[in-house]
């Protein structure tokens, strides 16, 4: 049996997270891990105390119609990168990798050009996170040094239309 590599392995565990997701557009897991620690762990669903998706059975943007990565603030959901900076001390998380995996929650497929959104973006760059890993297919993955967010500051172009 061949061994598994330590990236596939952090993946298949944000994999597993996203299973206790709640939407029911997109689903993502998130854990963040420093010196081969797990710190913590975030899956897209709604804020405490409130009425996931799921139960409710609608998605308000599904509704509307609303594309893939446009009025997030309709949503019900914090994203799963957010759940799990939320739950870890900054201090653990500087120089950290977060692994993300997304997933269609009709067709159960990997989402192939998942990435933060915006927001999240910020999120992590702020924690002091390093890396992003963000799984494609069940053994491909993309690798994103966070320093190209903060070098590259989408909120300075014209590419969100304002």
């Amino acid at each position: 049996m061949e061994r598994k590599d330590k990236t596939n392995y952090y993946l298949d565990i944000a994999e597993t997270v996203l299973e206790r997701g709640t939407c029911l557009r997109r689903n993502y897991g998130t854990i963040i891990v420093k010196n081969d620690e797990i710190i913590s762990t975030g899956y897209t669903g709604s804020p405490r105390g409130r009425k996931n998706c799921i139960d409710m059975g609608f998605c308000r943007r599904e509704k509307l119609q609303i594309p893939r990565g446009q009025r997030y603030e309709l949503c019900r959901s914090v994203h799963s990168e957010a759940n799990a900076i939320i739950s870890a001390s900054r201090r653990d998380m500087i120089g950290a990798t977060i692994y993300l995996v997304g997933k269609d929650a009709v067709s159960g497929e990997l989402v192939h050009d998942a990435s933060s959104c915006a927001m999240c973006k910020r999120m992590i760059i702020n924690a002091g996170i390093k890396e992003v890993i963000i799984r494609n297919t069940p053994e491909k993955f993309t690798k994103v040094d966070v320093q190209e967010w903060i070098d590259n500051d989408e909120t300075l172009t014209d590419e969100l239309g304002y």
